[in-house]
């Protein structure tokens, strides 16, 4: 194991290891869907409400605001934990397995929640030691769109005045104690789209007689895939994939209808923007090529993440300071963040810290059934978010 060093915010994010258990657990066993994290969100007033020199305020239904002014002059810095779960059915069995039917922590809110409660514990004891101003939005709905950080920029003056943001993200992908930052493009636009082939409907004794929207959806689905390899430098980075593809009824007939859905990621705002297009072109050629027509819906979500270099650079020096040896670089992710929306106001940078132990079983992939966490890593959150606060918060 590697030996971390030995710094003010490690030894004090340790010692709250059994307070953030606590907390990530009972989260964990009460989850609640984006928008309506009533119990959650009150919960965590309620946990934040014990600790001195907080203002605490609720800048929309389900999410909450911890504020607390320093003791010496500085940047005002705005740490960002989300608080939704899944709509997934939990499939673990230990003691703090989700109590919500069909509703789970699969993603590791619970642990972001909990370390940015234990950041707020530990500025809250020391406010003579911080500059500036510290906010801690404890964000609803990031799993859903439109998504509660676009609410909060667009709808609240959550963001006036912030002069820097930075949040994390758990990754079951790294192993415990790993922090992973990257300046630049870091998280990719998850964009979606849905298609419905209409053809004739007929028995399926007699396809001639038919227009099949299945044999056409299934040409689509292959020619999709001709996107990225013929139509998009090697370069760049793009994903489309089929997702969902739902037709028929039984076995002898031939539906009228095929619904298809699907992603398209991307991190360059042209390409994200000739993206429907270059669908829409193999799609209408498909269909209009067997005597069917189509609609097609695309429907554009997050913004890419992309770090601002000198935040990203600045936490890769704090990571350095507090983890050593397990600071890494981050390979960006095709995958999606609303913590994008944050940036629109204000520099900032998004960074991993790693959550898998395949002795403890919390390697499995975001968004399983079985996903968990090895609760060390809580520690190694809060160390960083900790010391992000201190530093960021300096004058410039």
């Amino acid at each position: 194991m590697t030996t971390l060093p030995r710094t003010t915010s490690g030894e004090r994010a340790a010692a709250l290891l059994p307070q953030l258990t606590a907390w990530r657990r009972h989260l964990h066993a009460n989850p609640e869907l984006g928008f309506h994290e009533h119990q959650t969100s009150a919960y965590i007033a309620a946990e934040l409400a014990k600790f001195p020199h907080l203002t605490v305020t609720r800048p929309s239904e389900t999410s909450v605001l911890a504020v607390l002014k320093g003791g010496k002059p500085g940047q005002t810095v705005l740490l960002r934990a989300d608080i939704d779960a899944l709509p997934i059915t939990e499939e673990n069995s230990f003691e703090f397995v989700s109590q919500n039917k069909g509703v789970m922590h699969a993603c590791g809110h619970d642990g972001h929640t909990s370390m940015l409660l234990g950041v707020a514990k530990l500025l809250s004891e020391s406010p003579e030691e911080v500059n500036g101003e510290i906010r801690m939005i404890f964000q609803h709905a990031e799993e859903i769109g439109p998504g509660g950080a676009e609410e909060l920029v667009q709808s609240t003056s959550l963001m006036d005045g912030v002069d820097v943001v930075t949040g994390l993200h758990l990754a079951s992908q790294l192993p415990t104690g790993v922090v992973a930052v990257k300046p630049g493009a870091f998280m990719a636009a998850p964009d979606s789209f849905q298609i419905t082939i209409r053809g004739k409907g007929g028995h399926a004794a007699h396809p001639e007689q038919a227009i099949d929207p299945i044999a056409i959806g299934a040409q689509v689905v292959t020619n999709l895939q001709h996107i990225v390899s013929r139509n998009v430098s090697a370069i760049d980075n793009l994903v489309v994939s089929v997702t969902y593809f739902q037709a028929g009824t039984t076995h002898n007939v031939i539906p009228d209808t095929a619904e298809l859905m699907g992603t398209v990621r991307s991190f360059d705002p042209e390409l994200r923007a000739r993206a429907p297009g270059l669908l829409e072109r193999v799609i209408k050629g498909v269909a209009e090529a067997h005597g069917a027509t189509y609609t097609f819906q695309y429907d554009m979500g997050y913004r890419p993440l992309i770090n601002t270099d000198w935040v990203a650079n600045k936490l890769m020096e704090i990571a350095k300071a507090e983890v050593g040896e397990n600071a890494q670089l981050a390979q960006p992710s095709m995958g999606g963040e609303d913590f994008s929306a944050y940036l629109t106001k204000a520099p900032g940078a998004y960074f991993n810290v790693g959550s898998g132990n395949e002795l403890l079983e919390s390697d499995y992939p975001h968004h399983h059934p079985r996903f968990t966490l090895d609760e060390e890593s809580l520690v190694t959150g809060v160390r960083m978010l900790h010391a992000a606060a201190l530093e960021l918060g300096k004058p410039s």
